[in-house]
């Protein structure tokens, strides 16, 4: 079930919350190989070294993804070593807030470069990489809930989720012939050490994950887990029939029940 044997996993922001767990878990479903990259090297040496040591290869490359010429040289990375690529996971997002009231251009230009434009030129590598070996493949864009409309302060954070679905489909229609299916995860309110941090920063107290669970219809908002475990079915033959597909994963949404 959502074997990943023999196929070559690119994962963008694989070095800590959600990207680390798809990473992780590509590893546990038989991945051939693994790219994983991110800001931090000393956090992505370790993760890639703990991986490889399970027995999948996994290389980092340090990448600051508002770069355009870092998001190539991740393609570049993954089909120097492993001669392919069948699997792109654009994972790496930032989450700063900004509202129509207090945003710059200059965050409006660094969250649109990180959450947008990097997916359209990962995307772009690598199908051409997909392309030339004529094997097809899987991407898989991590969206947002918050695509919808969002909460006030992630206005141009919203925005850019909302290009990604827009972009999702409109792959999926280019990329469908050469049998590369594009979809989107409209992820949810979730727990990662990053949001730990954000919450914290925001004034909701030590035990602000306590009182979310609590409030929440299933008794909890998402985990890292709930999340990869789709990532895997997308990425497998398994989910070979679907493309061109925006997954809501947020069952917040069924009561309106918005923090």
């Amino acid at each position: 079930m959502r074997d990943l044997t023999d196929l070559i996993i690119v994962v963008t922001g694989g070095t800590q919350g959600l990207g680390e767990d798809i990473a992780r878990r590509a590893a546990q479903h038989h991945a051939a190989g693994l790219i994983i990259c991110g800001r931090n090297e000393q956090k992505g040496q370790r993760v890639a070294a703990e991986i490889t040591e399970s027995g999948c290869p996994t290389v980092f490359v340090p990448a600051d993804l508002a770069s355009i010429d870092d998001c190539r040289t991740v393609i570049r990375a993954a089909d120097e070593r492993f001669g392919r690529i069948d699997g792109l996971v654009n994972c790496a997002a930032s989450t700063e807030r900004g509202s129509v009231d207090d945003a710059t251009p200059e965050l409006w230009d660094r969250i649109m470069a990180i959450n947008l434009r990097a997916p359209f030129f990962l995307m772009q590598e690598a199908a051409r990489v997909m392309r030339r070996e004529g094997r097809g493949g899987s991407i898989v864009n991590i969206g947002s809930i918050n695509a919808h409309g969002g909460l006030p302060n992630l206005t141009v954070y919203s925005t850019s989720k909302g290009g990604l679905m827009t972009l999702t489909k409109n792959a999926a229609v280019v990329l469908g012939a050469d049998r590369i299916r594009v979809n989107c995860i409209n992820v949810g309110w979730m727990f990662t050490p990053n949001e730990d941090i954000v919450q914290r920063a925001e004034g909701r107290g030590d035990n602000w994950l306590e009182v979310a669970d609590a409030q929440m219809p299933f008794g909890r908002i998402l985990r890292p887990p709930d999340v990869s475990g789709l990532v895997m079915w997308l990425l497998s033959a398994e989910g070979a029939m679907m493309s061109g597909a925006v997954i809501d994963f947020d069952h917040q949404r069924i009561i309106g029940a918005y923090r």
